[in-house]
C-alpha cells in the first residue's frame, strides 16, 4: 500500500485536516511521512516579496510534524523557499527525492475568476504528478 507519504502543508484549516487524514492513513499502513512546507515569495514588479516570515514558516512545518508524531506516526520535515509560481513543481520534486508513493495536499476552493488569476496548486500537482495524489479538503 503506502509506505512513504509526502504531505504539503500551508497552515490553513484545510491543511490541518490534511494532517489528520495523513495521520490516520499512515497509522493504518505504517507509512513514514515527510511534511513539506514552502516559504513562499512572489514577484511584484521587479522585487521579490516574502509572503510569510521565517518564524511562521517554521511554526507551520513543526506544528504539522508534531501533530503527526503525537498520533504515533514517524515523521520528518522539509522547509523550502520558493516563488508561488514554483510551488507545484517543488512539491513534485520533493516527492521524487523522498521516493513518496503518495502526495497529500489540501485544495482551496475558489471561484472561477479567482482560479483563472491564481491557478490552484493542488490542481497543478494532480495534473502533472507521476505519484498518486490525495486531496484532503477542509472538513465542514
Amino acid at each position: 500500500m503506502f509506505h512513504r507519504i509526502l504531505i504539503a502543508v500551508d497552515g490553513t484549516a484545510a491543511s490541518h485536516n490534511a494532517v489528520e487524514t495523513t495521520a490516520e492513513l499512515a497509522s493504518l499502513t505504517g507509512a513514514t511521512v515527510r511534511v513539506l512546507h514552502i516559504d513562499t515569495s512572489d514577484v511584484v514588479y521587479d522585487a521579490v516579496v516574502p509572503l510569510e516570515d521565517d518564524l511562521t514558516a517554521h511554526g507551520t512545518l513543526y506544528g504539522a510534524m508534531s501533530a503527526l508524531r503525537q498520533a504515533g506516526v514517524q515523521a520528518d520535515g522539509e522547509l523550502l523557499d520558493g516563488l508561488v509560481s514554483d510551488v507545484a513543481p517543488a512539491v513534485e520534486e520533493a516527492a521524487r527525492r523522498f521516493r513518496a508513493d503518495l502526495i497529500v495536499v489540501s485544495p482551496h476552493h475558489r471561484g472561477r475568476l479567482a482560479s483563472w488569476f491564481t491557478p490552484s496548486v493542488s490542481d497543478a500537482i494532480v495534473r502533472s504528478s507521476e505519484t498518486p495524489v490525495l486531496l484532503a479538503p477542509a472538513s465542514n
